[in-house]
């Protein structure tokens, strides 16, 4: 899918593009390309002169080959976002070119952005432009408002983690927690864990990619200033991380902990049992030796007396072992 994105009276409007003729009548600020094939690809080298790398999606981790500026003026910039809607959360690599210096292509001032998948932050920040007059101006504030959204959009993740972790403390905490409610909640523990991580990997990326439009000296004063805001807002995220990271190991721990408590106590109780077990089978393996003279083999009351004993045998240790509590 290719959208491209025009400014008008301050407003950022949107336009699916289905041949070439049509993306001939716009002049955007922003090329987003969703997927796209090849005849897409070549409509935009034909208008607009660019070359989309092939590789423009990899998951390169290296900052050379992720922030770089080429020989002809592009800037390009790859860059992680975040999509926690569905059952799978991930990050979705983008990749942003921008030709600021290069006056003899069609490209100059033009923001592409490439990548296989929709992505949460980009449905915010055209949401946010058609509603909000004078938001963006030209191409850079698209790039950077977008960075803007990430943020945010990361913090709300955050606060809803923060939610569902009270919940899930509340349910830990309790005295009656069964074995399986506190496996549930290991489980739902492990899942905020995990998403607690990808968004500190994603906020650091963030940071990044906004520092390395900071170094390029393409910002203006007022983007400049606007990109320091972004850094300060990433800067609070991470802080909000280390304490669900501190409050999630704790509440790890403590789940660890009851389940190694109920664990116990069935282990007590096997051990109580046995030890209870142990005076009657003294008394049975008693009366079973084999020897010829044993005055209870005369004896008409000698089976129920051995019965007898072995049951008050058992009983004795019972009733001493839930006196000192050690049956609770």
């Amino acid at each position: 899918m290719l959208n491209v994105f025009t400014l008008a009276n301050g407003r950022l409007f949107q336009e699916e593009i289905e041949s070439l003729e049509e993306l001939a009548r716009f002049k955007p600020i922003w090329v987003d390309l969703e997927d796209p094939t090849p005849e897409e690809r070549r409509w935009v080298k034909q208008h607009f002169g660019l070359s989309i790398p092939e590789d423009a999606m990899d998951e390169d981790i290296e900052e050379s080959a992720r922030f770089f500026e080429e020989d002809n003026g592009e800037l390009h910039v790859r860059s992680d976002f975040l999509i926690t809607a569905d059952e799978t959360p991930r990050s979705v690599r983008v990749a942003f070119i921008l030709n600021e210096h290069n006056d003899k292509l069609k490209s100059k001032g033009v923001l592409f952005s490439i990548h296989d998948e929709d992505v949460p932050v980009f449905r915010l920040l055209r949401m946010r432009a058609r509603r909000m007059p004078g938001l963006i101006e030209d191409a850079k504030d698209v790039l950077l408002m977008l960075f803007d959204a990430d943020a945010e959009y990361c913090a709300d993740t955050l606060e809803d983690i923060y939610d569902e972790i009270e919940i899930v403390s509340g349910k830990v905490l309790n005295s009656n927690a069964s074995d399986n409610l506190l496996s549930e909640a290991l489980s739902a523990i492990a899942r905020h864990e995990d998403m607690s991580g990808r968004i500190r990997r994603n906020v650091m990326d963030t940071r990044r990619a906004v520092s390395f439009m900071m170094r390029s000296r393409l910002l203006n004063a007022e983007q400049f200033e606007d990109a320091r805001q972004i850094l300060r807002d990433l800067d609070s995220l991470d802080s909000h991380t280390a304490f669900l990271f501190d409050k999630i190991n704790f509440l790890m721990d403590a789940t660890v902990g009851f389940i190694n408590i109920n664990q116990n106590k069935i282990i007590k109780i096997f051990s109580v049992a046995s030890v209870s077990l142990l005076p009657p089978t003294l008394v049975a393996s008693s009366y079973g030796m084999n020897f010829r003279f044993m005055p209870e083999l005369e004896w008409s009351f000698g089976y129920p007396f051995a019965i007898a004993l072995m049951v008050l045998s058992a009983l004795v240790p019972m009733v001493y072992f839930r006196k000192r509590g050690w049956l609770r």
